[in-house]
């Protein structure tokens, strides 16, 4: 008798907290998923003609919006921009920053969210889709235009899954689900 009222206790339990993830979903994942510093993006999404959710889903996949972040690869700030590639996009922008303390200048959340929207932005008019487009943000350009060329993805995005690099091909799924969990927490 004892163990069957323990037993119930214990289905209770879990059918409340079951009912409660429920219906807390959406605020566990606002959490999880935030839109922090969205005046900025809000500037740069529009200035660019991007998506905010985009914007924000490289941000959380990169840094997990760590203004700080700094990759063993060299990848600076909340977009984890390389020193080279931001001063490539600053010049041709004519974004005013300090390179000759570049650093410093890509973590200030500002410039590091206008250059890497910029660049996002650049890719995308490259690439025509966002599969690719993310792809080459994190693999290179040069690198998805050799897979393209040798025909291991196509252009249109739709053989993305033949990615040959586990880390591009994992960070590209990691960037389109949290860009659909923006989507649908926020539109």
């Amino acid at each position: 008798m004892k163990n069957k009222r323990i037993l119930f206790i214990i289905i209770i339990l879990l059918l409340i907290a079951l009912l409660s993830f429920v219906f807390l979903k959406k605020g566990f994942l606002k959490i999880l998923y935030p839109k922090k510093y969205n005046q900025i993006v809000s500037v740069y999404a529009d200035k660019y003609d991007l998506d905010e959710e985009l914007i924000y889903a490289v941000i959380k996949a990169e840094s997990n919006f760590d203004k700080n972040a700094k990759s063993s690869k060299g990848a600076i700030g909340l977009m984890q921009l390389m020193e080279e590639t931001a001063q490539d996009i600053a010049k041709k922008e004519n974004i005013e920053i300090d390179y000759d303390n570049i650093k410093e200048e890509l973590l200030d959340v500002d410039t590091n969210i206008n250059i890497g929207s910029k660049y996002l932005k650049e890719l995308l008019n490259k690439y025509g889709n966002k599969e690719i487009a993310v792809a080459a943000y994190n693999a290179g350009i040069g690198t998805v235009d050799n897979w393209i060329e040798k025909g291991i993805i196509s252009k249109d995005g739709s053989n993305i899954e033949n990615i040959p690099f586990k880390e591009t091909n994992n960070y590209v799924r990691k960037i389109l689900r949290a860009y659909k969990i923006y989507e649908e927490l926020y539109n």
